[in-house]
Order: structure tokens, then C-alpha cells, then sequence
């Protein structure tokens, strides 16, 4: 049964005045699940976000030849952008990838223009993917030390008042809890590809080690972040959140377990 809605000197309230806005455990769950959604963007957005490195890896250890290798994932990228918009769907994934394509380009031609040789180039191709990890991590860690987690700016940014989720200390607390959740895979990536790139570096021979950092970042990419956002979502639905009562939705109790 639902109650009347209250009504006011002005006549009876209106479906947008009725509607609720305060953040609760009920706006958070929400934007961390459409981000989830968005991450994955199906087996496809996955399959379009692998296939550059995954061209360029094998491709180049197979040729030695880092403009082959470039030019293979480049072509492979814009065949399924020319897909995509013949079907009239989303290429966000696609242009995504040929960012990340541009990017490594232009650090393979900082590699070459330093004197590297083609080893040195296509290791110059991974640096791009360790240095966004390592400073997105740095910049989420810092949005939490200073009470301004990310994931509370991605709460505020769908709210009627963008700055009301810093009003309650739990949600504030809830979504450090959450953004720390988001600076672990960017670390975990940093860890295992790192060495492999210093180690690379330092090596007579970096064909192996190029081999073992395009199974890595492919590994390590969607999938780690798609299960980052996944356990967000699980410890939404379990409740075990820091949220104080009142601020949780048709009365129900959360207890405070952070």
C-alpha cells in the first residue's frame, strides 16, 4: 500500500517534486551498475578493445617490423569502426581502441627518435597503457584522501544537487570504499606489467617480454576492470555498506560493518 502524496498550500505535489533526492546505498548501486553496463559493453566491446594489441603483439613478433604491426592493428580498428557505423551502433569501443593506437604510435616514435631499436619501439608501444594505470591510481588515491572519491563524483553527477552526496560522512565513506575497489586493478596492472617492461628494457632479446606484455594488457584490461565493478555491485546488493539509517530507502536498516 502506498501512502497519499503530501500536499502543499500550492495544490497537490507533483510527480517531480515527489521524487526523491537524497542519495541513498539506492543512487549509488545505480551509477556503479551503469557503469558496469558501460564497462563491458557486451563480448563485442571487449573483443574490439583486445584486438589492436593483440594484432600488434603478435603481428610484429611475427614480422619484426614495428610499421607492419601498426599498420595491421590500425586496419583491423577501422574495420570495425566501418562496421559499426554501417549497423549504426555505438563506436565507442572502436575509438577507444584507435586512441590507444595513436598514443602508442606517437611513444614508439619517441622510441625511435631516442635511438631505440625495433625491440626497444614495441616496448615503447605498452609505456602509454603503464603510465595511465599509475597516474589514474595516484589520482584516485588523492580523490580519497581528500574526501572527494571519484565514485562520489560519479553519484553527484547524476543527482539533482551535485555536491549533496559530501553531506552524509557514510556515503562519503561508502564511496572511498567503493573507489578503492577501482584503484586496485590499476595497481595490480602496474605490478605485473611493469616488471615485465623494466625487464624488457634491460634485456639482450625483449621479443618475449613484448610477447608477455600483449597477453598481460589484454588480461588485465576489460576483464579486471569488469570485475572490479562487479565485486562494487556485490557489496551493494549484501548491504555491507556504511550507510546510516536514515539514509536508506522505505525504512530499511543497514547495519554499519565498514
Amino acid at each position: 500500500m502506498t501512502s497519499d502524496p503530501q500536499v502543499t498550500g500550492d495544490g497537490p505535489a507533483s510527480t517531480e517534486s515527489a521524487r526523491p533526492h537524497h542519495i541513498g546505498t539506492d543512487t549509488v548501486e545505480a551509477v556503479v551498475r551503469a557503469q558496469l553496463s558501460r564497462a563491458m559493453g557486451g563480448r563485442r566491446g571487449m573483443i574490439e578493445a583486445a584486438v589492436p594489441t593483440i594484432t600488434f603483439t603478435f603481428s610484429y613478433i611475427a614480422t619484426k617490423e614495428i610499421a607492419v604491426a601498426i599498420a595491421l592493428s590500425v586496419t583491423f580498428a577501422v574495420i570495425m569502426l566501418v562496421v559499426r557505423l554501417v549497423q549504426r551502433t555505438t563506436v565507442q569501443y572502436v575509438m577507444n581502441a584507435l586512441f590507444g593506437i595513436g598514443v602508442g604510435c606517437f611513444f614508439v616514435w619517441l622510441g625511435a627518435r631516442n635511438g631505440g631499436d625495433a625491440s626497444d619501439q614495441a616496448l615503447a608501444y605498452f609505456l602509454p597503457g603503464l603510465l595511465y594505470n599509475a597516474g589514474y591510481a595516484v589520482f584516485m588515491v588523492l580523490s580519497i584522501l581528500t574526501r572527494w572519491p571519484v565514485v562520489g563524483l560519479l553519484v553527484g553527477a547524476v543527482a539533482d544537487d551535485p555536491l549533496e552526496w559530501r553531506k552524509d560522512s557514510q556515503i562519503v565513506r561508502l564511496c572511498s570504499h567503493l573507489t578503492w575497489m577501482l584503484v586496485l586493478p590499476c595497481v595490480l596492472r602496474v605490478l605485473v606489467q611493469g616488471p615485465i617492461y623494466l625487464g624488457g628494457r634491460a634485456a639482450d632479446d625483449a621479443d618475449p617480454y613484448v610477447t608477455a606484455l600483449g597477453i598481460a594488457k589484454v588480461a588485465m584490461g576489460w576483464p579486471l576492470q569488469v570485475a572490479a565493478l562487479a565485486a562494487m555491485v556485490w557489496l551493494l546488493a549484501r548491504n555491507r555498506t556504511p550507510v546510516e539509517n536514515d539514509a536508506v530507502p522505505d525504512g530499511s536498516v543497514v547495519t554499519d560493518q565498514g
